[in-house]
Protein backbone atom coordinates (compact mmCIF):
# COMPACT_ATOMS: atom_id res chain seq x y z
CA UNK A 1 0.00 0.00 0.00
CA UNK A 2 1.40 3.65 -1.23
CA UNK A 3 -0.30 6.82 0.17
CA UNK A 4 0.76 9.84 -1.36
CA UNK A 5 -0.77 13.33 -0.39
CA UNK A 6 0.06 15.91 2.43
CA UNK A 7 2.71 13.07 3.32
CA UNK A 8 3.73 9.89 2.12
CA UNK A 9 3.58 6.13 3.63
CA UNK A 10 4.21 2.78 2.39
CA UNK A 11 3.25 -0.27 3.88
CA UNK A 12 5.30 -3.72 3.06
CA UNK A 13 3.48 -6.34 2.05
CA UNK A 14 1.44 -8.20 4.49
CA UNK A 15 -2.40 -9.99 5.08
CA UNK A 16 -3.99 -6.97 5.14
CA UNK A 17 -8.32 -6.34 6.00
CA UNK A 18 -9.54 -3.80 3.52
CA UNK A 19 -13.25 -2.70 4.39
CA UNK A 20 -15.03 -0.52 1.83
CA UNK A 21 -17.86 0.94 3.37
CA UNK A 22 -21.40 2.11 1.98
CA UNK A 23 -20.37 5.58 2.58
CA UNK A 24 -17.44 5.40 0.41
CA UNK A 25 -14.66 5.13 2.63
CA UNK A 26 -11.41 2.94 2.81
CA UNK A 27 -9.90 1.35 5.24
CA UNK A 28 -6.92 -0.87 5.64
CA UNK A 29 -6.43 -3.06 9.01
CA UNK A 30 -3.54 -5.61 10.59
CA UNK A 31 -4.70 -7.89 12.92
CA UNK A 32 -3.38 -5.61 16.47
CA UNK A 33 -4.14 -1.90 16.74
CA UNK A 34 -7.81 -2.46 17.59
CA UNK A 35 -10.19 -0.85 15.71
CA UNK A 36 -7.80 1.57 14.26
CA UNK A 37 -7.01 1.00 10.08
CA UNK A 38 -3.40 0.96 9.43
CA UNK A 39 -4.32 3.92 6.96
CA UNK A 40 -8.37 4.89 5.26
CA UNK A 41 -9.35 7.45 2.96
CA UNK A 42 -12.60 9.12 4.39
CA UNK A 43 -15.39 10.34 2.06
CA UNK A 44 -16.18 11.56 -0.73
CA UNK A 45 -13.53 9.71 -2.55
CA UNK A 46 -13.16 7.17 -5.56
CA UNK A 47 -12.63 3.92 -6.03
CA UNK A 48 -10.56 2.95 -9.63
CA UNK A 49 -9.77 -1.05 -10.26
CA UNK A 50 -6.91 -2.09 -12.51
CA UNK A 51 -4.04 -4.33 -13.09
CA UNK A 52 0.05 -3.82 -13.95
CA UNK A 53 1.63 -7.63 -15.00
CA UNK A 54 -1.73 -9.65 -14.00
CA UNK A 55 -1.75 -7.80 -10.39
CA UNK A 56 -4.78 -6.48 -9.20
CA UNK A 57 -4.28 -2.31 -8.12
CA UNK A 58 -6.89 -0.50 -6.70
CA UNK A 59 -6.34 3.65 -6.63
CA UNK A 60 -8.52 5.59 -3.98
CA UNK A 61 -8.77 9.31 -4.50
CA UNK A 62 -9.97 11.46 -2.20
CA UNK A 63 -11.80 15.64 -3.27
CA UNK A 64 -7.91 16.62 -2.50
CA UNK A 65 -6.22 14.74 -5.13
CA UNK A 66 -4.66 12.39 -2.54
CA UNK A 67 -3.88 8.55 -3.39
CA UNK A 68 -4.03 6.29 -1.93
CA UNK A 69 -3.07 2.56 -4.27
CA UNK A 70 -3.22 -0.80 -2.99
CA UNK A 71 -1.35 -3.54 -4.56
CA UNK A 72 -3.39 -6.96 -4.51
CA UNK A 73 -0.71 -9.76 -4.59
CA UNK A 74 -3.38 -12.65 -3.67
CA UNK A 75 -7.34 -12.08 -2.15
CA UNK A 76 -8.10 -14.68 0.51
CA UNK A 77 -11.21 -13.69 0.96
CA UNK A 78 -13.85 -11.67 -0.83
CA UNK A 79 -17.51 -11.10 0.42
CA UNK A 80 -20.12 -8.25 0.60
CA UNK A 81 -22.44 -7.47 3.27
CA UNK A 82 -25.65 -5.27 3.43
CA UNK A 83 -25.89 -4.16 6.98
CA UNK A 84 -29.14 -1.43 6.36
CA UNK A 85 -30.07 1.51 8.31
CA UNK A 86 -27.81 1.41 11.47
CA UNK A 87 -30.51 2.41 14.79
CA UNK A 88 -27.20 4.75 15.89
CA UNK A 89 -25.14 4.64 19.20
CA UNK A 90 -26.83 3.87 22.74
CA UNK A 91 -24.32 6.31 24.64
CA UNK A 92 -23.98 5.95 28.14
CA UNK A 93 -25.43 7.59 30.93
CA UNK A 94 -22.98 10.59 31.20
CA UNK A 95 -22.30 11.45 27.68
CA UNK A 96 -26.28 11.33 27.20
CA UNK A 97 -26.50 13.22 30.08
CA UNK A 98 -23.60 15.90 28.85
CA UNK A 99 -25.93 16.03 25.46
CA UNK A 100 -28.49 16.88 27.13
CA UNK A 101 -27.12 19.58 29.68
CA UNK A 102 -25.57 21.26 26.92
CA UNK A 103 -28.62 20.87 24.42
CA UNK A 104 -30.49 22.89 27.32
CA UNK A 105 -27.50 25.62 27.95
CA UNK A 106 -26.73 25.90 24.39
CA UNK A 107 -26.02 29.88 25.26
CA UNK A 108 -22.53 28.60 27.28
CA UNK A 109 -21.39 27.60 23.76
CA UNK A 110 -21.77 31.73 23.08
CA UNK A 111 -23.80 34.39 23.67
CA UNK A 112 -27.00 34.61 21.35
CA UNK A 113 -26.08 30.75 20.19
CA UNK A 114 -29.74 28.67 19.68
CA UNK A 115 -30.22 25.11 19.09
CA UNK A 116 -31.88 23.69 16.29
CA UNK A 117 -32.24 20.15 17.48
CA UNK A 118 -30.72 17.35 19.50
CA UNK A 119 -30.12 14.05 17.67
CA UNK A 120 -30.08 15.69 14.04
CA UNK A 121 -30.59 13.16 11.60
CA UNK A 122 -28.32 12.23 9.01
CA UNK A 123 -28.02 9.33 6.61
CA UNK A 124 -24.46 8.16 8.15
CA UNK A 125 -25.62 9.07 11.91
CA UNK A 126 -27.77 11.40 14.37
CA UNK A 127 -25.47 14.52 14.72
CA UNK A 128 -25.42 14.96 18.50
CA UNK A 129 -26.36 18.60 18.51
CA UNK A 130 -27.47 20.88 15.64
CA UNK A 131 -27.14 24.59 16.36
CA UNK A 132 -26.57 27.98 15.44
CA UNK A 133 -24.35 30.70 16.51
CA UNK A 134 -25.13 34.57 16.98
CA UNK A 135 -25.09 35.54 13.61
CA UNK A 136 -26.71 32.51 12.55
CA UNK A 137 -24.07 29.99 11.11
CA UNK A 138 -25.08 26.55 11.23
CA UNK A 139 -22.36 24.67 13.88
CA UNK A 140 -22.88 20.85 14.32
CA UNK A 141 -21.49 19.81 18.13
CA UNK A 142 -20.06 16.07 18.28
CA UNK A 143 -20.10 14.90 22.28
CA UNK A 144 -17.73 12.26 23.86
CA UNK A 145 -17.03 11.51 27.18
CA UNK A 146 -13.36 11.36 25.74
CA UNK A 147 -12.28 12.59 22.91
CA UNK A 148 -10.32 10.81 20.59
CA UNK A 149 -9.13 10.99 16.67
CA UNK A 150 -11.98 8.57 16.44
CA UNK A 151 -14.73 11.38 17.54
CA UNK A 152 -12.88 14.17 15.22
CA UNK A 153 -13.50 11.68 12.07
CA UNK A 154 -17.20 11.20 12.96
CA UNK A 155 -17.81 14.87 13.12
CA UNK A 156 -15.96 15.54 9.93
CA UNK A 157 -18.02 12.90 8.14
CA UNK A 158 -20.99 14.57 9.14
CA UNK A 159 -19.56 17.78 8.66
CA UNK A 160 -19.11 16.68 4.88
CA UNK A 161 -22.40 15.54 4.32
CA UNK A 162 -24.12 18.61 6.20
CA UNK A 163 -22.20 20.97 3.67
CA UNK A 164 -24.07 19.51 0.58
CA UNK A 165 -27.02 20.92 2.39
CA UNK A 166 -27.67 24.41 0.86
CA UNK A 167 -30.57 24.77 3.86
CA UNK A 168 -27.20 24.29 6.43
CA UNK A 169 -24.09 25.40 4.50
CA UNK A 170 -21.76 26.74 5.77
CA UNK A 171 -21.48 24.29 8.70
CA UNK A 172 -19.01 24.57 11.39
CA UNK A 173 -18.10 22.37 13.82
CA UNK A 174 -16.91 21.40 17.70
CA UNK A 175 -15.92 18.82 18.99
CA UNK A 176 -16.96 18.64 22.76
CA UNK A 177 -15.79 16.41 25.61
CA UNK A 178 -14.31 16.07 29.26
CA UNK A 179 -11.01 15.28 27.96
CA UNK A 180 -9.69 15.74 24.37
CA UNK A 181 -6.55 13.85 23.66
CA UNK A 182 -3.54 15.81 22.21
CA UNK A 183 -3.81 13.86 18.90
CA UNK A 184 -7.69 14.23 18.54
CA UNK A 185 -7.08 18.39 19.20
CA UNK A 186 -4.00 18.99 16.24
CA UNK A 187 -6.59 16.73 13.71
CA UNK A 188 -9.46 18.80 14.73
CA UNK A 189 -7.63 21.93 14.82
CA UNK A 190 -5.92 20.98 10.93
CA UNK A 191 -9.36 20.23 9.95
CA UNK A 192 -11.09 24.23 11.27
CA UNK A 193 -12.79 22.20 14.30
CA UNK A 194 -13.19 24.00 17.66
CA UNK A 195 -12.44 22.09 20.76
CA UNK A 196 -14.55 22.37 23.79
CA UNK A 197 -13.44 20.87 27.18
CA UNK A 198 -17.10 20.00 29.16
CA UNK A 199 -16.72 20.51 32.94
CA UNK A 200 -19.83 18.06 34.17
CA UNK A 201 -20.26 19.61 37.46
CA UNK A 202 -20.31 23.06 35.66
CA UNK A 203 -23.25 22.34 33.33
CA UNK A 204 -24.97 21.11 36.42
CA UNK A 205 -24.40 24.25 38.65
CA UNK A 206 -26.06 27.10 38.49
CA UNK A 207 -23.19 29.17 39.12
CA UNK A 208 -20.79 28.45 36.43
CA UNK A 209 -22.21 28.59 33.20
CA UNK A 210 -18.79 29.02 31.60
CA UNK A 211 -16.87 26.14 29.12
CA UNK A 212 -13.43 26.25 28.39
CA UNK A 213 -13.32 26.96 24.33
CA UNK A 214 -9.36 26.21 23.22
Amino acid sequence: MDYAGRLTAHLPSAPRLILIKADGSVSIHADDRAYKPLNWMSPPCTLKEGAEDGTAIWTVINKAGEKLIITMEEILHDSSHELGVDPGLIKDGVEAHLQELLADRIETLGEGWTLVRREYPTAIGPVDILCRDSDGATVAVEIKRRGEIDGVEQLTRYLDLLNRDPHLAPVKGIFAAQEIKPQARVLATDRGIDCVVLDYDALRGIEDDKLRLF
